[in-house]
């Protein structure tokens, strides 16, 4: 390769410029570092850096043990207040759906209270489920919702669409949101359920939505898969 450009520079631009093309599409496995350091005659460091560099950038993902694949384009969420899944993935063309592991009125836990701003006496559903993207696991979560605020409304209208319901149906205005990021491990159950390894990277978010009058109406736990979401800022 003859170029002004170091040659690991040139390699990166090579691969990014097939993947464009479409010669590497999303989800492909790419050749053995050693098949690409052959294919462009390079050592198999000066290729690493390349592949490094791409992966570094998102364009590519490297899964030890399995290779190095074309990656998907993440889902973001940007951290403004509070937003459904459903319209996040609508604005970026995916194809919401969900699966509900449970679904269930109980009393509130002491941390449901506080957040929730409830009593004892006051009842929450309390639902799991499992959110995708075009049939891809992107997060699980468990949402405590207060009863008084969804009575009248089926499963279906909830669980599909909860702030969409309540916009349309009650005229609620969605308003403002108090989010929590941390970094864990996906715990057993969470690796099958988002089809990940035990012990691999999650984001977990911790987040309580208010209407425009202050009023809480939703405190969420939900853990994404790392390499799958992000969430940005913007001033």
């Amino acid at each position: 390769m003859s170029n002004q450009l170091p040659v690991y520079i040139q390699i990166h631009d090579q691969i990014k410029s097939e993947i464009e093309q479409g010669v590497w599409k999303i989800g492909d496995r790419l050749p053995s570092e050693r098949e690409l350091a052959i294919k462009f005659n390079v050592s198999r460091m000066t290729l690493r850096q390349a592949i490094q560099n791409l992966a570094d950038e998102g364009i590519l993902e490297r899964k030890i043990g399995s290779g190095t694949y074309v990656a998907r384009e993440k889902v973001q969420e940007k951290m403004s207040g509070a937003t459904s899944f459903t319209e996040i993935m609508e604005s970026q063309n995916r194809v919401p759906s969900s699966r509900t592991v449970s679904y269930f009125l109980t009393s509130p836990s002491s941390s449901e209270m506080e957040k929730l701003q409830l009593t004892k006496d006051d009842t929450i559903l309390r639902m799991e489920r499992i959110r995708f993207a075009d049939d891809i696991p992107i997060c699980f979560e468990i949402a405590s919702i207060p009863q008084k605020i969804i009575d009248g409304y089926s499963k279906a209208e909830i669980t599909e669409s909860l702030y969409r319901t309540l916009e349309e149906k009650r005229g609620n205005k969605i308003g403002a949101a108090k989010q929590t990021i941390s970094a864990v491990l996906a715990s057993e159950k969470i690796a099958e359920y988002l089809e990940v390894k035990r012990g691999d990277a999650v984001l977990r978010l911790r987040q309580i939505s208010y209407f425009e009058d202050g009023t809480p109406f939703e405190y969420v736990r939900t853990q994404y898969v790392g390499d799958r979401f992000e969430f940005y800022l913007e001033r």
